[in-house]
């Protein structure tokens, strides 16, 4: 059934899509009004789900005439634009860095719904005992993860 924020958020994207990737322009208070909401809601969602981290570039005006424009960031080669997202992964890769990745991937159709919940699934597993070390551990397991995901693709 999903969450009223994971209700949001494809909603948006559907939009997104039915847009052509082009960017579009919400109300902040209709969207509220559509989900039945408070507005801070759809704040949350914009601050976790459309972020630049995720692929995408959201401008907001607030007021009596305020809007929010949500657009993509445009990528020419995908697989290029992954592997450079591989090679991002630092040392040390927080859950939340973990999950913004698999979302960014999962939205570019790097990756499908499944393979994401693969690895989030083998890498809780794999640093569930861990304590200290615990972001080197994921960091290294979901770049081998992923290299290898794009290698039986190519």
């Amino acid at each position: 059934m999903g969450t009223l924020a994971d209700h949001i958020e494809a909603y948006i994207k559907e939009m997104l899509r039915a847009n052509q990737g082009r960017a579009i322009e919400l109300s902040r208070a209709q969207l509220a009004d559509v989900f039945a909401c408070v507005p801070s809601q759809i704040n949350y969602v914009l601050a976790t789900r459309f972020s630049l981290e995720r692929g995408y570039i959201v401008e907001s005006r607030r007021g009596g005439g305020g809007y929010i424009r949500i657009g993509r960031v445009q990528v020419e080669d995908v697989r290029r634009e992954a592997l450079e997202l591989i090679r991002e992964i630092g040392l040390r890769l927080t859950e939340r860095e973990m999950d913004n990745l698999l979302a960014r991937l999962m939205d570019f159709r790097i990756i499908t719904s499944r393979q994401a919940q693969m690895i989030r699934g083998i890498v809780q597993q794999e640093t569930s005992g861990v304590d200290e070390g615990k972001d080197v551990l994921r960091a290294s397991l979901v770049r081998g993860m992923l290299l290898l995901t794009l290698e039986q693709q190519a």
